[in-house]
């Protein structure tokens, strides 16, 4: 077996491509679904001799991992749910527009980064790891080949098999005269009025290009004096992309109907020719937060720095000339290395709306959370005192989006909004949705008279304009907002509730895995654990003194607190299970995360395989973890869960000599979240949760459907496929079909 790598001539190091998309292949003896005859991405070297290498170098060498590379295996895993002809084909139109969006996202924050340490004299500089010049080429060379098979997919499979189920995406040459004639109607109504054709000439220098936004370079020459001009029209994002030619299900790009009229902005000059391009603005922008005198201040400044931020890529159609690109490169201040060629329409991301048209037998079948059997008695009748009457009754573990997240988490901060005996309501902020049902009902609260303070992470990436609007918002209403700590995110998902009783002062919690946003809560799978114990409270009126206060608590009673505390709990959990192993007692770790990277824990995981501890690792994304090598993580195996939902949750368990110990809460083993961010996760104590959990961690381990298995090499293989029988659903299906059961118990 060979490892690919990316052969760059003259540079070392070599890189190893974690997964080009041609590593993934079918462990299936009949060749079945095999992605294998997919290309690697680069040229391929003898695969890395890992047995040589120090258990230092295995941790921390650019050659093993590196996090950049290690992002794009995991959207390869994603763009393969688009290649995977069992899936709906409009799930699979969904994937390709999720894998864009991530490319996306991908180039403003990470690529946007290394550009800056481009920018500030690094590249050449011997730092630990890859130079950012070596990075940004590798990762144009990966990005192509993901650019290309996307492409691929799109227009030879994909629209071919949708044409066959009665949906078009049409080119404007083949409609009608009818059709045609209507969106000339159309054009002129909608379209024509809003463009504004920019000359790009001595007298009108290149414009601004908005980040993201699609546009036509348009060539055209003057007949009067037969000079070639050039002009930009940018197509308007307030309109929809895809337009109905009158039909159903047949759609025209909004691109190629102002192309097809262009001559009605240029009246007199003979057009040419125009070319679709779009651009990437940097969203990595350097702040200093020490001396900010005002952090609202500080990030609303970086918002509008991040508007005319340096541009990190351009793509273009593959039809545009040389001449073209080479102005618009020279513009831009782009090397070759930035500019991507693409055969088709740009921005996949805008296909999201085709995905949602009503053809429901090219989808998965619907799913309508159910409501948490604890919460079943609860109607429009219900008083707020009976949910947290619930609560008390004993700890409510709830899993979105198998959970309905109205009948339970917003059910919960409503109630308390509601409730005449809540005196307080403290809760932290991360992302939430446009229009939060969360933020109404502590605004309804603080209007009633309660105290209600909110931490708002105005540093949550993408997510800081809405933020401030909410942070305005609420302290409008009276709300107590603080805005973060210096150098800190606050990445934390939890509530307190302080409720007077017959008995004296109560304290409700919700401690979860993700973000109090119902939009999400029925993409993401998450958890939520919602309890009356009187030590959690007490540790979340610790945790929140010290976000709103000046409080420096080093001591918690159950929660796992960052910076703090987490790491230290969690070195000390392994060192258990490896003293337990090496001793013959039972010892076991399982671990579901996003990613996992602090270099801390994955040289105690290293240790503990060595002691014989089987170890599972379940991580969506990013891991540094190289599982099956003999003598250091024999006893390691690493999977990856892609699928309908976006696995988010984290869980933790350690055998514990029989004793097992569960724990859930916002923290993944990235470095970023235990040193680097305020995070909580809260052991799970009631039995009867903790086999919840199990359940959830068996059903990811057993997973021949969606499950992705990380190779030594570091490259990910399919997991068995299975067409009929257990496990033929998969970890979505599996769990959606349980709660069903469990709910109609």
């Amino acid at each position: 077996m060979v490892s690919y790598y990316y052969k760059l001539e003259g540079q070392q190091p070599r890189v190893p491509s974690l997964m080009p998309g041609g590593d993934a292949f079918d462990d299936n003896a009949d060749g079945a679904h095999d992605f294998s005859v997919m290309p690697p991405v680069a040229d391929f070297e003898p695969e890395l001799d890992l047995s040589t290498l120090s258990l230092d170098e295995l941790i921390s060498s650019p050659l093993v991992y590196n996090r950049e590379l290690s992002w794009l295996d995991f959207n390869w895993r994603v763009l393969y749910e688009a290649l995977d002809d069992r899936n709906p084909l409009l799930e699979r139109l969904k994937f390709l527009a999720i894998t864009a969006s991530n490319l996306d996202e991908f180039y403003r924050k990470r690529v946007g980064g290394l550009k800056r340490q481009q920018a500030a004299g690094m590249a050449n500089l011997t730092i630990h790891g890859l130079t950012p010049d070596l990075q940004i080429h590798v990762i144009s060379q990966a990005v192509h080949r993901m650019v290309r098979c996307q492409s691929d997919c799109l227009l030879d499979d994909v629209l071919p098999a949708l044409r066959t189920e009665g949906m078009r995406i049409c080119d404007y040459a083949e409609l009608s005269e009818d059709q045609q004639a209507q969106l000339m109607s159309y054009f002129h109504r909608e379209i024509y009025p809003i463009l504004t054709p920019l000359a790009v000439d001595p007298g009108h220098p290149f414009p601004f290009i908005s980040n993201l936004s699609l546009n036509l370079a348009v060539e055209l020459n003057d007949p009067m004096s037969g000079e070639t001009h050039f002009a930009r029209v940018k197509v308007p994002p307030n309109r929809a992309r895809w337009v109905s030619t009158g039909e159903q299900f047949d759609f025209v790009p909004l691109e190629q109907i102002i192309i097809q009229h262009l001559q009605f902005l240029f009246e007199g000059m003979e057009l040419v020719a125009a070319y679709p391009f779009r651009v990437t603005r940097n969203a990595d922008i350097a702040r200093n937060e020490d001396e900010a005198d005002d952090l609202l201040e500080l990030i609303s400044e970086e918002l509008r720095e991040r508007r005319f931020a340096p541009i990190v890529r351009l793509e273009v159609d593959e039809s545009m000339p040389e001449h073209v690109r080479h102005m618009l490169m020279t513009e831009m201040g782009l090397h070759q290395t930035d500019v991507y060629d693409v055969r088709g329409p740009l921005g996949l991301a805008d296909l999201f709306p085709l995905a949602d048209v009503n053809l429901p037998h090219l989808k998965e079948e619907p799913w309508t959370p159910c409501v948490h059997p604890a919460f079943a008695g609860l109607n429009s009748k219900s008083r707020p005192a009976d949910v947290f009457a619930i609560i008390r009754k004993g700890d409510v573990l709830v899993h979105h989006p198998y959970h309905s997240f109205a009948v339970s988490t917003q059910a919960f901060i409503e109630a308390a909004a509601r409730d005449p005996q809540v005196l307080a309501i403290k809760q932290t902020l991360y992302r939430t949705s446009s229009d939060s049902p969360i933020v109404k009902a502590l605004i309804a609260a603080a209007e009633r008279g309660k105290q209600v303070a909110v931490l708002v992470e105005l540093k949550a990436r993408f997510d800081e304009e809405r933020n401030i609007e909410w942070a305005r918002t609420l302290e409008d209403a009276g709300v107590h907002v603080a805005y973060g700590l210096i150098g800190l995110k606050t990445h934390t998902k939890t509530t307190l509730v302080v409720r007077e009783e017959e008995d004296g002062l109560r304290a409700y919690a919700h401690v979860g895995t993700g973000n109090y946003n119902p939009k999400t809560a029925g993409l993401y799978t998450d958890l939520g654990l919602m309890t009356a114990s009187p030590e959690i409270g007490a540790d979340l009126m610790d945790l929140f003194n010290f976000l709103t206060g000046y409080s420096r608590q080093h001591h918690y009673r159950r929660l796992l607190v960052a910076p703090t505390t987490m790491r230290r709990r969690f070195v000390e959990m392994i060192d258990t299970e490896i003293a337990n192993a090496l001793a013959g007692r039972p010892a076991r770790i399982i671990a579901k995360m996003n990613g996992l990277d602090d270099p801390g824990l994955v040289r105690k995981l290293y240790e503990a395989s060595q002691a014989g501890v089987p170890i599972s690792l379940i991580v969506r994304g990013n891991c540094r973890i190289r599982p099956g090598l003999p003598g250091i993580s024999d006893n390691i195996e690493v999977i990856s869960i892609i699928g309908r939902f976006l696995e988010h949750h984290r869980i933790i368990y350690f055998e514990n000599d029989g004793d097992p110990q569960y724990f859930i809460g916002s923290a993944d083993w990235m470095t970023r979240n235990l040193s680097n961010r305020v995070e909580a996760i809260t052991p799970i104590l009631e039995h009867n949760l903790q086999q919840q959990l199990k359940t959830i961690l068996d059903v990811c381990l057993s997973d021949t459907r969606q499950g992705w298995k990380m190779m030594p090499d570091g490259r990910y293989r399919r997991r068995r496929w299975v067409e009929e029988g257990e496990g033929a659903g998969g970890t979505h299906q599996t769990l959606m079909d349980l709660t069903r059961r469990s709910s109609q118990i």
